[in-house]
């Protein structure tokens, strides 16, 4: 008994610690989001009415991506010049993953998100993937955590692998998410569908 109540101790000050990271949704399989506090984003209240997701809709960032760029500094100013510039109530995309594979929370996916382009984002979750890929390509990394969180998405919302869509099928006025990844949507979409019917997910070819 005493074995046991010292191993439930343990148990609890390592899921108590934190890493600076979540799992959104609670389900075991659920991505690792970093969430906005961690990155430094001020979060602000809003009336705006919830919406039901309907539309899962990846972007790219559009500017090239150094290797060594601060993702969380870029985040705050994206968050700044979003509120200040835009007027909008928060940075447009819901989730962001970088060049490593790291996933960061946006806005609540509880609200619909901005953009530039004519379309109306209602109804979207937006994946925003760092880098221009009409010059660059997405990481193997950034790759696999992009499939990961969309097959997720898929199960929370009981959506079907057609709801998964790029910036440009719901615009005529942008290239996003560039070139490199629209050349390899297909199987993106396909990795995602089969990932999300099971907890093992398909990698990005080697």
């Amino acid at each position: 008994m005493k074995l046991q109540f010292v191993a439930m101790l343990v148990f609890l000050s390592l899921a108590g610690a934190g890493c600076g990271v979540l799992h959104q949704g609670g389900a075991r399989d659920a991505p690792v989001v970093v969430p906005a506090s961690e990155w430094g984003g001020v979060e602000r209240s809003n009336s705006l009415s919830h919406q039901t997701i309907t539309h899962l809709t990846v972007h790219h960032q559009g500017l090239i991506w150094e290797p060594g760029n601060d993702v969380p500094a870029y985040l705050r100013r994206l968050q700044q010049w979003s509120r200040d510039t835009k007027g909008w109530i928060d940075v447009p995309y819901h989730y962001i993953v970088g060049p490593d594979g790291t996933i960061y929370s946006g806005r609540s996916p509880s609200f619909a998100g901005d953009t530039n382009t004519e379309y109306n984002p209602h109804g979207h979750v937006q994946v925003m993937l760092l880098g221009n890929f009409e010059e660059q390509t997405p990481t193997v990394q950034q790759w696999d955590s992009a499939v990961k969180l969309l097959a997720h998405l898929l199960r929370v919302h009981d959506l079907p692998p057609a709801s998964i869509g790029a910036h440009r099928h719901h615009s005529n006025q942008t290239a996003c998410p560039g070139a490199n990844l629209m050349v390899r949507f297909d199987e993106f979409r396909a990795a995602v569908s089969s990932a999300s019917r099971g907890p093992k997910w398909q990698q990005a070819p080697r």
